[in-house]
């Protein structure tokens, strides 16, 4: 499994004057950027700490679901 294989959602929020990167898959796993490739890096950066987190408390995480891939 590649480690950043997980859906991700990127839309602007006018209010922030940003996009944001959401990964549903991993609840609570967002990020954001001025530009969409930024908020797409900063999701990258948010997954892998997500998921080594989850690994250092002990806690399972979901594979990727496989129809987003």
């Amino acid at each position: 499994m590649k480690p950043h294989s997980y859906e991700v959602i990127i839309w602007w929020r006018p209010e922030d004057e940003a996009y944001v990167a959401e990964v549903p898959e991993l609840p609570g796993c967002m990020a954001h950027g001025d530009e969409r490739s930024a908020a797409l890096a900063s999701a990258e950066e948010a997954i892998a700490f997500w998921i080594q987190t989850a690994l250092e408390d002990g806690a399972g995480f979901p594979s990727p679901d496989k129809s987003s891939q």
